[in-house]
């Protein structure tokens, strides 16, 4: 097949320009796409890079010119604008062209947190009781709200604005990490109950026939902040805690396959995926990010379409738990982009 892989970077692109895996890699710093690119190769696809910064048309005019059976879409932001990421998925169905991953929908609606959090409680699905502080009108006190709390932006991902202060112990440093989160993202905050527990992600492969793959977990080091007594010590996942590896190794911090579960509850995390999945319209690929209380209880924390797809991130390893190893994902990728545009039911 002809695959053009579609991604972004975070500069001007010079007419022509084209990426190896090398340079993806070692340059751009785009593990992902390095991983993608070589693996479209090895598997004999005839494949094409296009990066986008702030040109619209060169989207038109590379289409035009290789149409590609299929779009292997890994773009994230559009000049640099993460808000923007659904309308690349739009401009591609304008087109009718083929496609991975989510589409608009999905994208848009996973993105504010809020009118996903909201969609989920009406299904009935646990999710993490909340309140907005709005950019323009900022919450000056919360009140019958528990402590403590945990403070993000509405629209970011991939931990872009959650570190140790998210964690608020009282009302004053919820409104002031919210009121911080105003101005350096220039977005509302989601202030929501902090839940104890375990972090788990589940990885989900399909369009109507979904596969959900074993649960990975996030691994805090060998003893929690309760028995050191350390404030430092880290209980979820900041930026620093997914992407510094010398943060990880300092905290002793892994993602692996996920601890002992109780019984029954990898089949009941599985079902709650799917219906998490299909309730948010996602489509292709995705992961649900959930917490396990020590009372058993799943509380949803927030769906991720178009998850990481690097060799070595918990997606791909996920898949590799169950026997389908990375080229037999990125396989099934294509064949569900392809389905999606020959049988939307498929």
């Amino acid at each position: 097949m002809k695959i053009l892989v579609l991604f972004d970077v975070h500069r001007p692109i010079s007419p022509g320009e084209t990426f190896s895996v090398r340079s993806l890699r070692t340059e751009e710093e785009k593990p992902t796409e390095a991983d993608v690119l070589a693996c479209l190769r090895k598997l004999g696809h005839e494949v094409e890079t296009l990066a986008i910064y702030d040109e619209v048309k060169v989207v038109f005019d590379k289409v035009e010119a290789f149409k590609p059976d299929v779009v292997f879409n890994l773009c994230e932001t559009f000049l640099s604008d993460r808000s923007h990421e659904p309308n690349i998925p739009a401009l591609l169905e304008l087109m009718k062209v083929t496609y991975t991953g989510a589409g608009p929908d999905a994208l848009l609606l996973c993105k504010d947190k809020t009118i996903a959090k909201k969609l989920l409680a009406f299904h009935r699905v646990r999710t993490a009781r909340f309140v907005v502080s709005q950019r323009e009108h900022p919450l000056k006190r919360l009140p019958k709200f528990s402590f403590p709390a945990f403070v993000k932006p509405i629209g970011e991902e991939s931990s872009d604005g959650i570190a140790k202060a998210s964690l608020a112990k009282t009302e004053d440093e919820a409104v002031e990490r919210a009121r911080f989160l105003h101005e350096r993202f220039e977005s509302d905050a989601l202030i929501e109950e902090y839940v104890e527990g375990r972090e788990l992600y589940l990885g989900v492969l399909g369009n109507k026939r979904l596969t959900v793959f074993p649960p990975r977990e996030i691994f805090f080091g060998e003893h929690t902040t309760e028995e050191t007594g350390d404030d430092d010590a880290p209980r979820f996942a900041t930026a620093k805690a997914k992407w510094d590896d010398a943060y990880r190794k300092k905290w002793k911090i892994r993602n692996g396959p996920a601890g002992t579960l109780p019984g029954g509850l990898e089949r009941k995390l599985a079902d709650l995926a799917r219906k998490v999945y299909r309730i948010l319209g996602i489509r292709g690929l995705g992961r649900i990010d959930v917490r396990l209380t020590q009372d058993g209880e799943v509380v949803v924390i927030e769906a991720n379409p178009n998850p990481s797809l690097a060799k070595e991130d918990d997606f791909a390893q996920a898949a590799a738990q169950v026997g389908i190893g990375y080229e037999v994902l990125i396989q099934k990728i294509l064949e569900n982009a392809l389905r999606w545009r020959g049988d939307p039911a498929g």
